[in-house]
């Protein structure tokens, strides 16, 4: 079996990588170091900037929820489109300081697109590509979240030297390049092959059977949620401000986040070649909980590095290691359906944790409890991930039971 990418899979990965890039690596994680500028400049309070980062999860969830039907009723070209303009126009109507309405407005229409980006890219990606390289190219279209990070770390801090303007400007005219790059790739994507199709027609009989282990996995990928904010959005803000350890040194924990999230992906896929989807998944969820909860324990430069490495890595992975497995449970055909559900779950879960999280830093003005709550939350969520494989063997341990019980019986 070829598992080896090749230039025919270029317009999959150019249309998965950057939906990915855009919709979570800029729209998401671009404004996490803007975060420190925006207070200290007066453009917002504390709270408000912490709100402002909520907005985004908001509009992320509604943005998921609307995301499958759109794609049914308009062409994925135009949907995606559309999406790409929309993040870049959110960027450029803010370059000037403005009231809190226009902000948490843009900011929401913002994430509204990151989710349709994020549904819909890497199902147009994965449907475009032969089955025996879907592995492959699943994994790789995530790393375009480390890039965004990767970009934001390397970038921000140079154009906040010139001014904040300058810096939602510029970010404004990167997403316009991407989305570009991105048109590109859907233009150029071939039709799914048969071969795909025909797998497909199978994958739908096994759907009602493994329903509740489907469920367990996006319960816990909606935990997982919980244990993406801290780090997305206060981070930067909780070493630089909390912690006095000042703008430079958080932005370069930022950009070790940015290299493990380009990383993370890479890393998950030879794990899921190796252990495959249900093991990688739980090992994930372990190493994602330790690496949050550890600024609790220290904030020594080692451990600081190592929660922002393994934070950055687990997060694509983690969505890599959900998506697969959802695929490896369901099938190519139904994954599209479910994967969207699995997104809005996320979405609703992060959207949730996003404005609790803001109200409790209003309450209690320090972000340090936020990392003891996701890391608790995560460790559920690997709890959920063991449960599913139980289901999983439990259901196949009375299928088979009834197929022998009753031979004639499909």
């Amino acid at each position: 079996m070829n598992r080896t990418l090749t230039t025919h899979d270029l317009p999959a990965l150019m249309t998965g990588i950057m939906a990915t890039l855009a919709g979570i690596g800029i729209a998401r994680f671009a404004y996490t170091p803007l975060l420190p500028a925006i207070i200290q400049e007066g453009w917002f309070t504390a709270s408000q900037g912490a709100y402002l980062g909520a907005a985004n999860l908001l509009g992320y969830f509604i943005g998921a929820l609307a995301a499958h039907s759109l794609s049914e009723r308009f062409s994925p070209r135009l949907v995606i489109g559309a999406s790409f303009a929309a993040i870049a126009l959110s960027f450029m109507l803010c370059a000037g300081a403005g009231g809190f309405a226009w902000f948490f407005f843009w900011r929401l229409v913002s994430g509204m697109a990151g989710a349709v980006l994020m549904v819909i890219g890497p199902s147009l990606a994965l449907a475009a590509t032969p089955p025996e390289r879907r592995a492959s190219v699943g994994a790789m279209v995530f790393t375009g979240i480390g890039l965004g990070a990767l970009l934001s770390a390397s970038i921000v801090p140079m154009l906040l030297e010139l001014s904040l303007t300058v810096t939602w400007g510029t970010l404004g005219l990167l997403c316009i390049a991407v989305g570009l790059l991105g048109d590109w790739g859907v233009n150029h994507l071939s039709v799914a092959s048969p071969s795909a199709a025909s797998s497909s027609a199978n994958s739908q009989k096994g759907v009602a059977g493994v329903k509740l282990v489907v469920w367990l996995v996006i319960g816990a990928y909606a935990l997982d949620a919980v244990g993406f904010v801290p780090h997305t959005v206060f981070w930067v803000d909780y070493l630089a401000r909390e912690n006095a350890l000042g703008n430079h040194a958080a932005s370069l924990q930022w950009g070790i986040f940015g290299l493990g999230a380009v990383c993370g992906p890479l890393m998950v896929g030879a794990l899921a070649h190796r252990v495959g989807w249900h093991r990688g998944l739980a090992i994930a969820f372990v190493a994602k909980a330790a690496a949050v909860s550890l600024p609790v324990f220290s904030l020594a430069l080692l451990s600081q590095s190592v929660s922002s490495f393994m934070v950055g890595a687990m997060i694509p992975g983690i969505v890599a290691l959900t998506s697969g497995r959802i695929a490896e449970l369901v099938g190519p055909t139904a994954h599209k359906k479910l994967w969207g559900q699995a997104t809005a779950a996320f979405a609703a879960a992060q959207a949730l944790a996003g404005y609790a999280m803001s109200a409790l830093y209003g309450a209690w003005e320090t972000y340090a409890p936020l990392f003891a709550i996701s890391g608790f939350m995560l460790a559920a969520g690997f709890l959920l991930v063991l449960l599913s494989r139980g289901v999983q063997q439990r259901h196949a341990h009375l299928t088979t039971q009834q197929s022998t019980s009753h031979p004639g019986r499909q």
